[in-house]
């Protein structure tokens, strides 16, 4: 069973509606499962999603008067998310690392139905770092994947960045893509995890080690802990276990340790087969959010994806599965079709039931004015 989405929100079960044009004058249409909206009522929460594709951060809730409600806003090339928790949000675009702070207090509400409007308050211009992951250290720092220097950086008041960070097989701090590190695990304030395309150490090195040259890389010790993946994104510590989205093989799994390995060396063991190019994890109780694309065939050809997706008798497709932990399937959807295609990351807003963003160079941002009333002493 499902339901369909108009423009802005939804009422389950409504006829089908193909969206708006938007800006980029994308013909886009979303559908989902009956139970999503119960289910995120349940959790408490609510989804940021970016697509760096079609240039728009989603921000999906729930309708005031039922339904699910999808609002839009514009960037320059979303991907990596990470909400703290307080009302803070990072968000990684093509050229910027911006901080967004929730406005609203509890209880408030923008145009009558957000109950959570983020701000851009800090915007740091690094230039076109390909930035991948991003996450938030004890410091209250950003830290983000400096994917064209293959290393983790700061954000610099002089420079474009400061590197935190970098595999020990890279030799040098380089403008060279060479093993496409793209993912980053944060433990308890700290960078604990990340992942890369390969361990190549030459320029475009990665692409000739898509298929089975993935890897884990232990951030304190250096060590690589986990081999033979095929294009991994995502690490995410979830419950005392790292997960990984094995991209290239459209699988969710865990970081199992090898026995009889005197080393701290890991196996892959999926949970679930999802049917896309797998990039965007977060975890709410016991369901696993998993972001699907659509994978470009030019670049990702030859991956096994193809020969699950053969074996399965189904097309790829762009947007979110729900993974119940339990079982491994799939307990609710949500699907984009039409001009958006690719994904890169999500998150889960455990404290408001329907967000929205503003762009740092919309009109909006110049136009609403907050501040705190402090009293006289």
């Amino acid at each position: 069973m499902q339901s369909n989405i108009d423009n802005e929100s939804a009422n389950a079960g409504s006829a089908n509606a193909q969206l708006s044009p938007s800006a980029d004058s994308s013909d886009v249409e979303f559908s989902m499962s009956d139970g999503l909206v119960p289910l995120l009522e349940n959790l408490g929460a609510s989804l940021l999603v970016s697509s760096y594709q079609s240039g728009i951060l989603y921000s999906i809730g729930r309708n005031p008067g039922g339904g699910l409600h999808v609002h839009k806003t514009h960037l320059p090339k979303p991907m990596g998310i990470v909400s703290t928790g307080n009302g803070k949000l990072v968000v990684a675009t093509g050229h910027q690392i911006i901080r967004y702070e929730n406005v609203l207090k509890a209880g408030e509400r923008a145009n009558e139905i957000f109950d959570a409007c983020y701000l851009p308050r800090t915007v740091h211009l690094t230039g076109h770092l390909d930035a991948h992951d991003v996450g938030v250290d004890s410091a209250d720092r950003p830290i983000f994947v400096n994917t064209r220097f293959n290393c983790l950086a700061l954000v610099d008041p002089r420079h474009s960045f400061a590197e935190l960070w970098r595999p020990n097989f890279i030799d040098a701090l380089i403008d060279e893509d060479r093993c496409h590190l793209n993912g980053l695990a944060m433990d308890k304030g700290r960078p604990a995890f990340a992942t890369a395309v390969s361990r190549s150490n030459t320029i475009d090195g990665w692409r000739d080690r898509r298929a089975s040259g993935g890897i884990v890389i232990c951030i304190n010790s250096g060590e690589i802990i986990c081999h033979g993946l095929s294009m991994p994104h995502s690490p995410r510590l979830y419950q005392d276990r790292l997960w990984v989205l094995n991209s290239g093989t459209g699988e969710l799994g865990v970081l199992a340790k090898s026995s009889g390995q005197t080393r701290a060396e890991f196996r892959f063991e999926p949970v679930a087969f999802c049917p896309g190019f797998l990039r965007g994890l977060a975890f709410s109780e016991n369901y696993a959010f998993v972001g699907l694309s659509k994978p470009r065939y030019n670049r990702f050809s030859g991956l096994e994806l193809d020969k699950r997706l053969q074996e399965a008798d189904s097309d790829p497709w762009c947007g979110i599965q729900v993974i119940d932990l339990n079982t491994g399937t799939c307990a609710e959807w949500f699907r984009i079709d039409g001009a958006v295609v690719e994904l890169y990351d999500l998150e889960i807003l455990h404290a408001c039931s329907t967000p929205m963003a503003v762009a740092p160079g919309a009109e909006e941002a110049s136009g609403i004015v907050t501040y705190e009333l402090v009293k006289a002493a």
